[in-house]
């Protein structure tokens, strides 16, 4: 999501994250509920005392860190966490690999809010260790954090900053060999921001670094603004979204599977039989839901586009148009894929993605279209449950709509998990599981929280 369709929330949030929850009142409307349900699932939500998170009966949640806490290599946890992965470190304990979606030219994240305090630190950090600084040398603000975290005393056992200089780093990916793959959702150059080098690539952070990594943009993966990506175990091949609405879709086959930085060929999503077909389904229908189309891939040239022109390119060669695909999550043998603003109400699409092995051809479902926004509300990051029911994090832009945790069945129906009602309304992002499936951790981008939701996980009714 662009920054500057943020500034209405970050606002009223921002400058509170050390005001403490009991400052703020319930943020629900008192008359209407905020959302519907399509099954049961676990049940109408209970309000939170303290005013921040509302839950169904039976579940609780634990904040493990804050933007503005102190981690353990002396800088502070950066604001605006979005995307995140889980990786088992064995012993009960977690790594969280976290994205920071601080933007490197904006004016708003150098005050006095996590953003500032982040910056004011960071500016002591090695510049070497940086990918970027703005044009004074102070490193940019965006990155990625590891958490570190104790599944059996509940405690977060540390935490530090894993990559610095980046920008604007909005969700991303695991992968099978133990790494995360985080994206830039921003194109700014020497010549249209206060930045040095280019940006809008993906980095990579292996779970096992104990300190800053190497910044090394993986420049075969396309230069865009990109948004997630999830990896086929079974191939290696790398999927892409772009968080625009004249947005492609995009896979990445690379020359050595795990070896990202080895290069690869980037390709662009097609419907077999349609040029440039639109999947947004936002003026004209294209397709219904549960409708199959077959995919074509096409090769897309000049990836790291000087010009910020690859979309354009690739849709004028025959590719199809996605409306903002954001959140990705490997599945079984198939994955999943949000289009934030797809839909003639523009609240949102999941598709569903079958790639073909052994000669195959892939094919792409269109799996749930919102109607009523209390339904699906601009769905983003997601991930899918051990029960294998999506959980997608909603991420609209209204300071009165609520923002919630949803769950989709295999059948696509819809249910609701969890509500904000901490006072700016901030999307919810990040979410991702535990490996015995008993903690859902979640990011609420402001005031910049990180929790750990447990509950009666295996007891949803569809």
């Amino acid at each position: 999501m662009s920054l500057a369709r943020r500034e209405l929330l970050a606002s009223g949030a921002a400058g509170l994250a050390f005001a403490g929850l009991a400052r703020h009142a319930h943020a629900q409307d008192a008359g209407e509920e905020t959302y519907i349900n399509q099954v049961e699932g676990y049940g109408p939500l209970r309000t939170d005392p303290a005013g921040l998170l509302d839950l169904p009966e039976g579940f609780s949640y634990q904040v493990i860190s804050q933007s503005g806490d102190t981690m353990d290599d002396g800088l502070f946890v950066p604001g605006q966490p979005d995307g995140m992965g889980c990786f088992d470190l064995g012993d009960g304990r977690v790594a969280l690999i976290r994205n920071h979606e601080l933007k490197g030219s904006s004016a708003l994240h150098r005050n006095l809010g996590p953003g500032g305090l982040h910056q004011e630190r960071i500016r002591h950090i090695d510049a070497a260790r940086a990918y970027d600084t703005y044009k004074d040398g102070r490193p940019l603000p965006g990155g990625a954090t590891t958490l570190v975290y104790d599944l059996g005393t509940r405690q977060t056992i540390s935490q530090h900053l894993s990559l610095s200089g980046t920008s604007t780093n909005c969700c991303g990916g695991i992968t099978p060999w133990g790494s995360w793959l985080t994206c830039e959702e921003n194109t700014e150059t020497a010549e249209t921001g206060n930045v040095t080098r280019p940006h809008g690539f993906v980095f990579e952070v292996p779970v096992a670094a104990e300190g800053l990594v190497d910044p090394v943009p993986l420049k075969a993966m396309g230069r865009f603004e990109h948004e997630a990506v999830c990896v086929d175990p079974r191939t290696g091949i790398v999927y892409l979204t772009e968080d625009k609405n004249d947005g492609l879709f995009y896979r990445f086959i690379p020359k050595t599977p795990g070896k990202l930085a080895e290069g690869g060929r980037l390709q662009a999503m097609a419907i077999a039989g349609v040029t440039g077909a639109d999947t947004r389904n936002q003026d004209d229908r294209f397709w219904a839901v549960s409708d199959w189309r077959e995919i074509r891939w096409i090769d897309m040239e000049d990836v790291e586009s000087p010009n910020d022109d690859l979309r354009q390119r690739g849709h004028a060669a025959g590719a199809a148009l996605v409306a903002r695909g954001e959140g990705l999550w490997w599945g079984k043998d198939e994955f999943y894929m949000t289009a934030t603003s797809g839909g003639p109400i523009r609240r949102g699409q999941v598709m569903r993605i079958q790639p073909g092995l052994n000669g195959a051809a892939d094919r792409i479902q269109l799996f749930v279209e919102s109607t009523d926004e209390k339904t699906l509300n601009m769905g983003d990051n997601i991930t899918i449950a051990p029960w294998g029911d999506l959980i997608v994090c909603e991420d609209n832009y209204s300071s009165t709509i609520r923002n919630h945790l949803k769950g989709v069945t295999p059948d696509g129906q819809v249910y609701t998990i969890g509500r904000n009602v901490f006072t700016g309304n901030s999307e919810f992002a990040g979410a991702c599981f535990s490996p015995d499936g008993q903690v859902l951790f979640v990011n609420i981008m402001y005031p910049g929280m990180t929790l750990a939701i447990r509950g009666p996980w295996t007891s949803v009714r569809r």
